[in-house]
């Protein structure tokens, strides 16, 4: 147990990660855990955390978000591409989109071919989505039923979801059950992190529940500034307290649950990293780790929006003399406020090449940017839309020695042949979905990018005049036993450092298809099993769908048998024959 500055875990971030880490760890009264959160507390009466469809307040709020960008991309145009980061306890899972998505089994695929993650496959991680969710539309191989994120599907009860629907499939793309069960590739109601009306982030599902727990400290506004160390030993951290209180604690062991960007950074601070950089800076080399900070990964989307000649989208409730219905009607969880309105969308594959889904699609009632800005068109509908497999890297790195000031991150946005053409091939194969009969009816003309952008050229260069990210950042500490690697896989240790682990979506070796917060919540369900020693979940011996193959994927029942062979690059249109995916396949 803990005296007033030694605990036996200190968790640096409650965000994802962080909050499930903390609620595993202090399960046993004998374990003390301290978590520390650089943002204030999720007030409970705060709507624009709780309130789902208020979600693009608080991006680009200082009170909020960290407000993070991009050093200056290159193939961008030289322009800084702004990324959102949760500056409140739950991290990014208190302001993020709320839509659930584990990924493609493929990639877990992919992850268990490198050195020394043979137990990160989809067989041994199915479990842990398991063991974390309650899914409402019903539990069953694929799903689990009895976990803290409640999962409500999307009601799609807008006429353009119906279109939607109908038009992918006029498009030649099949319909699935679920993204998240047997077959991702298709499309379907959304999984989202809301309940009754109200987001469920991270923080109110692992960490309000248990907050009584005596062995369990949760303190906001305490940022940590840097690593206690002795030898190669991490005993303890630094931090400021609403940034006036110095405080030191020591621990038996630390867990950096900071993110892409804040984990490599406190790693860098501590001489953790590429020694000839951080020497460059003045920081003693402790560790020579130079994957820290590398293989930056992320998504990078467009909103292809049309304008509504039917009055069928929700754009009339943003007028100001709607709010105080809305606020009303969301208090009694219901009415436009309870939803996040990502309620549908899907996944496909850019070509007949490729070898599982490589494009993702979100469908929106409402033409709409994340900040709240909308066209002039009073009615209208769009899809987010962006590559999954981008072979692009990037790089966090300290500027300084500050650990308060943003460390440089560059993404290399378009950077690579086979980015730009799955670009190009995104583009044309959400224009074919929207241009179906099906959504005929609705559609007043493409508003973003307009019909001026045709040509691959004027493709890429509208992408990338406009592209945002969809704050994705992983990778920067990936797992492994390589020499790029940062975080042993089967304890979660920094190699080369006693006391000291990480867990979150740094460690991915590679970034998953779809949004990355199911993902992070797995690892950290799983890292807490590694990290308390207890025996590892039985692995699920289920089948998955994967194009070509109507057989399931383990009829030896052994996984690396018949895995995809995932040292070479991802599933990329670079050099593939271009004709898109024709051809409903059953469901």
């Amino acid at each position: 147990m803990n005296t007033p500055d030694r605990w036996d875990y200190v968790i640096v971030g409650g965000g994802s990660a962080g909050s499930a880490l903390a609620n595993r760890l202090s399960a046993d009264p004998q374990t003390s855990v301290l978590v520390l959160e650089a943002g204030r507390n999720d007030v409970k009466l705060d709507p624009f955390i709780h309130m789902p469809a208020a979600l693009p307040y608080p991006i680009g709020n200082p009170l909020y978000d960290w407000r993070y960008e991009s050093e200056p991309e290159a193939h961008m145009g030289g322009r800084r591409v702004f990324h959102a980061r949760g500056k409140v306890l739950g991290g990014s899972s208190s302001i993020n989109g709320m839509i659930f998505q584990r990924g493609n089994p493929m990639d877990l695929q992919r992850w268990s071919q490198d050195p020394g993650m043979e137990q990160w496959d989809y067989a041994h991680c199915l479990p842990y989505f398991k063991r974390m969710e309650t899914c409402l539309a019903g539990a069953d191989d694929w799903r689990g039923g009895s976990g803290p994120l409640i999962l409500e599907r999307g009601p799609v009860d807008s006429p353009l979801f119906g279109a939607f629907f109908e038009a992918v499939q006029e498009a030649g793309y099949p319909m699935t059950d679920d993204v998240n069960g047997y077959r991702q590739e298709g499309f379907a109601k959304f999984d989202r992190n809301i309940h009754r009306g109200r987001r469920l982030s991270a923080a109110r599902a692992y960490l309000h529940p248990v907050q009584g727990r005596k062995n369990l400290r949760i303190e906001t506004l305490a940022q940590v500034t840097g690593l206690r160390t002795a030898g190669n030993r991490v005993t303890g951290v630094d931090y400021l307290r609403a940034k006036k209180l110095h405080r030191s604690v020591a621990a038996r062991e630390v867990i950096l649950c900071g993110g892409a960007f804040n984990s490599p950074q406190l790693l860098q601070l501590a001489g953790i990293g590429n020694a000839v950089d951080l020497e460059a800076l003045g920081v003693t080399s402790m560790v020579d780790l130079p994957g820290v900070g590398a293989n930056l990964q992320d998504h990078l989307e467009v909103y292809i929006q049309h304008e509504s000649k039917l009055p069928v989208s929700i754009a009339p409730w943003l007028k100001h003399r709607h709010k105080p219905r809305i606020g009303l009607e969301w208090l009694m969880r219901k009415g436009v406020g309870a939803s996040n309105h990502f309620e549908a969308g899907g996944f496909i594959r850019s070509n007949d090449a490729v070898a599982y889904p490589n494009l993702m699609f979100h469908f929106l009632p409402i033409a709409i940017r994340y900040d709240g800005s909308r066209p002039a068109a009073e009615h209208g509908y769009q899809v987010h839309i962006g590559p999954m497999y981008s072979d692009c890297r990037g790089t966090v790195k300290l500027k300084s020695t500050n650990p308060f000031e943003h460390p440089a991150v560059q993404f290399n946005y378009l950077s690579t042949e086979s980015d730009r053409n799955e670009w190009i091939e995104m583009i044309r194969a959400a224009r074919n979905i929207l241009e179906q009969p099906a959504l005929e009816p609705f559609s007043a003309g493409e508003i973003s990018p307009g019909r001026s952008v045709q040509t691959d050229q004027e493709i890429l260069d509208w992408v990338a005049r406009d592209a945002e990210t969809a704050l994705h950042p992983s990778c920067t500490a990936k797992m492994g036993t390589d020499e790029h690697s940062v975080i042993d896989p089967s304890t979660m240790r920094v190699h080369g450092v006693e006391g000291l682990r990480v867990v979150d979506a740094s460690v991915f070796p590679y970034i998953t298809n779809g949004n990355i917060y199911s993902p992070v919540m797995m690892v950290a369900e799983k890292a807490a099993d590694l990290i308390l020693g207890n025996t590892p979940l039985n692995p699920s011996m289920v089948p998955f769908y994967r194009h070509g193959q109507g057989l399931p994927l383990y009829p030896d029942g052994d996984p690396r048998n018949h895995a995809w062979n995932a040292r070479t690059d991802p599933p990329s249109a670079s050099g593939a024959t271009r004709a898109p995916v024709r051809g409903r396949e059953p469901r």
